[in-house]
């Protein structure tokens, strides 16, 4: 009789993805528009703010670019929060496992393009990372009939190292602690990019395997 239950509920789920628990723990399905996706589409949402921003100022190193620079920060933290909560309030959903690392790429590359258009970071950097991450979301896409492909460690660091890059590249501290700021920034960004190329590879390595074993 469990089972049976268990099995409809999992069927309703499917047909119905909207239903079910939005933010609480407890019995039967949780829904897609649960608060910790809500949460991971706001974080999707703010991109386009900061970006502007961002352009707008310019590179005047102004009150603008302090805004974008906080914002994106706050996007970035959201990514703990809706992880938190989607663990906490057993909202663990495929949608939001196909889609919270698709808000951090959009964050993230967004950023390096509109750094790339002020001319403060080489387009073959940007180039790189954008060419890592669309590769792996289509790839993501190619396989979700088959299954969904979550975000592992490796892909985790890769996202908290490109946060702390980017992050450092938007204040401008330069104009605070002079221009060695510029070197530090470097430093962040190659390690970022590194562990962006090494858990691309990691995910190729696990699709070939899988691949074979298939």
């Amino acid at each position: 009789m469990s089972d049976d239950s268990t099995g409809g509920a999992s069927s309703r789920a499917a047909a119905f993805p909207f239903r079910g628990r939005l933010a609480r723990k407890g019995p039967g399905p949780a829904s897609t528009l649960n608060i910790a996706n809500v949460v991971t589409v706001v974080r999707i949402l703010m991109a386009p703010l900061f970006i502007a921003w961002l352009l707008i100022d310019a590179g005047a190193d102004g009150g603008l670019r302090i805004a974008a620079a906080v914002l994106f920060v706050v996007a970035i933290l959201t990514d703990s929060l809706d992880g938190a909560l989607a663990r906490g309030l057993d909202l663990v959903t495929d949608f939001g496992k196909l889609v919270d690392p698709i808000a951090d790429k959009v964050l993230v590359g967004g950023a390096l393009v509109s750094l790339t258009i002020l001319g403060e970071l080489p387009w073959w950097v940007t180039a790189l990372v954008l060419l890592r991450e669309v590769g792996i979301t289509v790839y993501r896409f190619a396989v979700l009939r088959d299954r969904v492909i979550p975000a592992s460690r490796g892909g985790k660091l890769k996202t908290v190292l490109q946060a702390v890059a980017v992050t450092v590249a938007l204040f401008p501290l330069w104009n605070v602690v002079g221009e060695g700021m510029h070197w530090v920034n470097g430093v962040l960004m190659t390690a970022a990019v590194v562990a962006t190329l090494v858990s691309g590879a990691d995910y190729l390595r696990v699709a070939y395997k899988h691949g074979r074993g298939a």
